[in-house]
């Protein structure tokens, strides 16, 4: 392939050697360089890849694509970009043969609610027959295949060659996460997305190696409404108008305000035998009742976001609703099946934020007891822990402290932390190090109308203890509980 057409969509200038010159591949780790490979050198916050290239030249690369002067090595073809990123994303776009253009392409961003609402949307369209790819913080799926991922949106090379395996796949579109991060360094430049939805802004992610400040963060995620064709967004949000600034697509709202194209009404909880839900009446350009199986107004939200989605697929309303009816994302208010007395979740919650909105919204079905379990990360900031200890205390009638990956340092000085918190409001607690030992702890002294939430895991199945991780996955611990236990099941 000649290096031309992967920079033909750039503007770009021509340090040395001409843009005929043929390459072999599209590379962007060093490690990776073989002969007559093109090198696109990132600058990172770690390591500046424009180092790296008389080590890529003498394995053979033919071209190198730069955003700095730097010295030119004879025999290799050199074309200077303003943003080495961006250049990236535009030629992997080129490389696997503009693969979103085979595709229907919905990218969703905002602070909460992503990851659920593409599992609510890949399993709608997958109901009506539409075969739908999706990545996200969980993992990628491609067809019947499933790949953990390592961010929430992964790097503009590997988002090109999952378009490419989905098409290869006969896949007819696909749903992914769009985060501030990947908007602000070009991971999804390169091509136009079908649909782009904003579901929510709250101030996160802001500090070293992320956001300078909220404007910064809002702005990013206002970038994806600047390359998709039709923008869906939550009405009721007030940061609205700072995420339509510079918008170029259409528009269209949802939420419960009565000027939404899309408007929840009549919304109630549901509680029955252990499962938590809501059910709400969707009017506007849709027109029917709605009934969902994961609890909360923000369960309202995500899935009222799926069906404005859904709509401009033509999908029949009876494929919505029994898609919204059996719908479960994995680690995000999962509730696990153990007895109808009681119930009892797993939610990814690991800040004081999210596990204040969670906390929160449970309170409302007005459980016998809230029980909160969780721990926190090792090696991170100690704020976070005390303030997560101290939002558990104030809203659950019992805190469960226990361990989470506390990496290289000890679990019970983590806890200690935490336990400062904690004793900031007048919820009781116990501290129970090991966490099988502590879920055991919950159901054992569970009461009739309890729910119980295990916060902090979600989906992950592991523990990191001194740079080791060890497999631990808390419906696995819940079943060996059981086994263990057969009474707690009644």
């Amino acid at each position: 392939m000649r290096i031309g057409l992967l920079v033909k969509e750039l503007e770009y200038e021509v340090l040395a050697g001409n843009v005929d010159t043929e390459v072999s591949t599209l590379v962007y780790d060093s490690r990776k360089v073989e002969k007559g490979s093109v090198f696109v050198c990132i600058s990172g916050t770690v390591r500046d890849a424009h180092d790296f290239i008389p080590e890529v030249v003498e394995k053979g690369a033919a071209a190198v694509i730069v955003e700095r002067d730097v010295a030119i090595l004879p025999g290799v073809t050199y074309i200077k970009v303003e943003n080495s990123r961006k250049a990236l994303a535009y030629m992997a776009a080129a490389y696997f043969g503009h693969p979103a253009k085979k595709l229907k392409t919905i990218g969703i961003t905002g602070t909460k609610g992503k990851t659920t609402t593409t599992y609510m949307v890949k399993s709608i369209l997958e109901a009506a027959g539409i075969k739908t790819g999706l990545i996200g913080t969980i993992e990628a799926i491609v067809g019947d295949t499933r790949i953990p991922s390592a961010n929430t949106t992964p790097e503009s090379y590997r988002v090109q060659e999952l378009f490419a395996q989905m098409v290869d796949a006969g896949l007819d579109a696909v749903v992914m996460e769009v985060s501030s991060q990947a908007l602000m360094l070009h991971r999804v430049s390169g091509f136009v997305f079908d649909l782009g939805v904003f579901t929510n802004l709250e101030p996160d992610h802001i500090g070293t190696n992320e956001h300078k400040d909220f404007a910064d963060y809002m702005h990013c995620k206002s970038l994806l409404f600047q390359q998709c064709k039709k923008g869906i967004f939550n009405g009721d949000d007030e940061h609205l108008e700072g995420i339509l600034a510079g918008h170029t697509c259409e528009v269209e709202t949802f939420g419960y305000g009565a000027d939404n194209d899309f408007v929840a009404q009549n919304v109630e909880l549901k509680k029955e035998h252990g499962a938590l839900g809501v059910r709400y009446h969707v009017k506007g350009l849709e027109n029917f009742d709605v009934e969902v199986n994961v609890p909360g107004s923000f369960s309202v939200y995500n899935s009222l976001t799926a069906i404005a989605i859904c709509h401009h697929f033509g999908v029949a309303e009876d494929k919505i609703k029994e898609a919204l009816s059996h719908v479960s994302v994995k680690g995000r208010i999962e509730i696990v099946p153990v007895t109808k007395r009681y119930t009892l979740m797993i939610d990814y919650a690991h800040n004081a934020m999210s596990l204040e909105s969670l906390l929160t919204t449970l309170k409302e079905y007005e459980p016998g007891r809230l029980v909160c379990l969780f721990g926190c990360g090792g090696n991170r900031a100690k704020s976070r822990r005390y303030e997560m200890g101290e939002v558990s205390s104030r809203l659950a009638d019992l805190t469960v402290v226990t361990s989470d990956n506390p990496r290289d340092e000890e679990p019970m000085d983590i806890i200690n932390d935490i336990l400062i918190g904690v004793h900031k409001a007048d919820g009781e607690y116990v501290t129970i190090p090991d966490r099988k030992d502590a879920i055991h702890y919950c159901m054992e002294h569970a009461k009739d109308g309890d729910i119980i939430v295990l916060a902090g895991k979600g989906h992950e199945d592991y523990q990191e203890i001194k740079g080791v991780k060890h497999h631990m996955d808390e419906r696995e611990l819940i079943a060996d509980i059981i086994r263990e236990n057969p009474t707690l099941s009644l």
